[in-house]
């Protein structure tokens, strides 16, 4: 099975992707929906779930047994003996339940990583960028209050600004690496059967989609920490144009402590890379072990049908879950030297994430990646590569929350209509 979207681009401020709905060289063979399935065939991705996003190596799940009335394929099939009669209906009825909550659960997913929590990447980087910053913002205590007063002297637009410009890196990136992988013989997915250079030729793929959306990813870090006191209305394209100015140097204002892009290119693209394989080990990694769980709870006959049916959804989600946060604490540290290196010379202003109020210019002098690094451990310590740490906290601490309070809603669906 193919992932719906691309895989994790969180260095570039990029989740997403798409799906084939055919296995390539018919290792699926097509089959009807309610026939029997063979376990070896099962999928970690239900085709519902438009906020999931498929990591791991394109393999296949380990087998579950024999299929039993349990399964999640079978069960809502069994109501319906010999394929025929009225007896279908109320198997139809709990498939349509089954395909509406799943969609609902990956819509709240990708609702929460997007939306809800865009004011905990607004602060995060702000925080990241304050050079001059005395309060770290490491806890979310801290973060909840500047959060408020920002929303107080600025309005709700202060913390939600920028939110367009991140969709359209998303789309940039997207369509980059639809059109490398199809004009060059780079795989967009490893296979089962992987091998080294099939897995270079990837993470080159990989590397040359970070390399096409960084000037778009600058204009959109610019759109997210520029304070609104100042800021100009803009259109949802601005983001476009100021990319397209960064690569021909026309158009946008910048100063001489501008680092050119070919400065940018190995920052950018180590996060990138980086963060894409730490999610894809994690997540693979998370699978196995809920499916090792799930596995031996249908041996030992103790699941019920709504659990069978929750196995079906929330594995991936919590592995996204999983592998999306230990990359983001893995990284941060090198997530700041970026969006140092990437808002340098931009006569970018900046909130004052000190009093909440007030605004800082930026006037950093970084020769490169090894000087931003050294130059924060001497002035700022350890801790000041992570300022703003507690706006992750945050915005995670909501991403479980919001997985939680769907789960209980799918249960509670699930067992009305059983």
């Amino acid at each position: 099975m193919h992932p719906r979207r691309p895989d994790g681009f969180d260095g570039l401020g990029y989740r997403g992707g798409a799906r084939d709905e055919q296995a390539v060289g018919g290792a699926f063979p097509a089959r009807p929906f309610g026939s029997a399935s063979d376990p070896t065939h099962w999928v970690t991705s239900p085709p519902d779930i438009p906020g999931s996003r498929n990591l791991h190596w394109a393999d296949r799940s380990p087998p579950y047994g024999a299929p039993g009335p349990s399964t999640p394929l079978d069960g809502p099939e069994q109501p319906c003996p010999g394929g025929g009669g009225g007896g279908g209906a109320p198997g139809r009825s709990s498939e349509q339940l089954n395909r509406f909550a799943g969609f609902g659960i990956g819509l709240a997913s990708l609702f929460t990583e997007n939306v809800l929590a865009h004011p905990c990447i607004v602060l995060r980087r702000q925080c990241q960028v304050n050079y001059h910053a005395r309060h770290y913002h490491l806890t979310p205590f801290t973060v909840i209050n500047i959060m408020y007063s920002f929303n107080k002297t600025q309005g709700p637009k202060a913390l939600w600004k920028g939110m367009g410009s991140t969709f359209i890196v998303q789309g940039v990136t997207l369509g980059a690496e639809g059109i490398i992988s199809e004009f060059t013989p780079l795989p967009r997915e490893i296979s089962h059967k992987w091998n080294p250079k099939q897995i270079g030729e990837h993470l080159l793929l990989k590397s040359l989609t970070y390399m096409v959306a960084m000037p778009f990813y600058s204009a959109s870090l610019i759109e997210t920490v520029q304070s609104e006191i100042i800021r100009d209305n803009t259109g949802i394209l601005e983001c476009i144009r100021e990319g397209i100015g960064r690569v021909i140097g026309l158009g946008v204002p910048h100063s001489k402590r501008l680092l050119p892009l070919l400065s940018l290119i190995f920052p950018t693209v180590l996060h990138g890379v980086l963060h894409y394989i730490i999610s894809s080990v994690i997540q693979k990694f998370v699978l196995l072990i809920l499916k090792r769980k799930t596995y031996s709870s249908h041996l030992a006959e103790t699941t019920s049908p709504v659990q069978s049916m929750l196995d079906a959804y929330f594995p991936e989600l919590i592995a996204n879950f999983a592998a999306s946060l230990c990359s983001d604490v893995i990284l941060y540290p090198l997530e700041t030297v970026l969006h140092r290196l990437h808002i340098q010379g931009t006569r970018t202003i900046i909130d004052n994430t000190d009093l909440g109020y007030e605004v800082l210019p930026i006037n950093t002098q970084y020769e490169g990646m090894r000087d931003c690094i050294n130059t924060i451990r001497q002035e700022e310590g350890v801790l000041g590569f992570y300022k703003g740490f507690g706006a992750v906290i945050i915005q995670y601490t909501l991403h479980a929350a919001v997985l939680q309070i769907t789960k209980i809603i799918y249960s509670t669906l699930l067992q009305n209509s059983v």
